[in-house]
């Protein structure tokens, strides 16, 4: 996921949100749907329409490659489908070595669209934060696309800090777009674009490659630019390792 958004909300209102996707949970019909890559850095709780039992961990490292801030964000993360279409999240985001946030994420598949080519849901995350005893919320719509056998999109609109007064970084609208092309079974490249509106937003470009290495793993890894509101424009760098079972 995106630098955390520390922003703090009342626990009944976080909680609040956090059950309002579970409404949707018997929503995705048993159906095909379509193969659409996860973004890197703005990863999905598995695809839509996963199936109850598939389970994933893996870990997200990223960096400025410039810059006084020379910290490595890196949050490890368990991803399990707890029935079909419907996906819970666990991951815990690090700075160095601290510690920094809990998080929880919530997804829910709505179903297909446009003849099976495309499908839509929305994700959650309710975040912690360990310094502040803080809450935060995230809420994103989802629609992925499979274009034909190569190319592919994700696109994801949406709000962080809900609730927070939009006079101090709450609110913020939030979106995501990432372009895939299967250049092989085992291979794909991808540009995702990531924006944040609000006092603490930013922009993020990140193209990316995506390959499998054995039956199970997984390496995303990507180079790209990065521009935090009020700084210069930084080369910013990603990888993630990824094990499905």
């Amino acid at each position: 996921m995106p630098k955390s958004f520390r922003a703090l909300s009342a626990a009944p209102r976080a909680a609040a949100f956090l059950a309002a996707p579970l409404a949707f949970a018997d929503a995705a019909p048993a159906q095909d749907y379509p193969h659409v890559p996860e973004p890197m850095v703005f990863d999905m709780m598995r695809p839509l329409g996963a199936k109850q039992g598939e389970l994933e961990v893996n870990t997200l490292a990223t960096t400025n490659l410039s810059g006084p801030d020379g910290s490595i964000h890196w949050a490890p993360e368990v991803e399990y489908a707890v029935a079909d279409g419907f996906a819970v999240e666990f991951e815990f985001p690090f700075v160095d070595g601290r510690l920094e946030e809990l998080k929880l994420g919530l997804q829910a598949a709505f179903g297909t669209l446009n003849g099976g080519k495309s499908a839509h849901g929305i994700q959650y995350l309710g975040i912690y934060d360990r310094h502040s005893g803080g809450y935060n919320s995230t809420a994103a719509y989802m629609l992925v696309t499979r274009f034909n056998a190569r190319w592919s999109h994700v696109g994801m609109v949406g709000l962080a800090d809900i609730g927070r007064r939009a006079s101090t970084g709450g609110n913020g609208f939030i979106t995501n777009h990432s372009l895939f092309y299967d250049a092989s079974d085992r291979q794909v490249l991808g540009l995702e674009i990531n924006y944040r509106g609000g006092s603490e937003g930013g922009v993020l470009v990140m193209p990316q490659i995506h390959q499998m290495v054995g039956s199970a793993f997984a390496i995303q890894a990507g180079i790209g630019a990065i521009k935090d509101r009020g700084d210069v424009v930084r080369p910013h760098a990603g990888l993630r390792v990824i094990r499905q079972f």
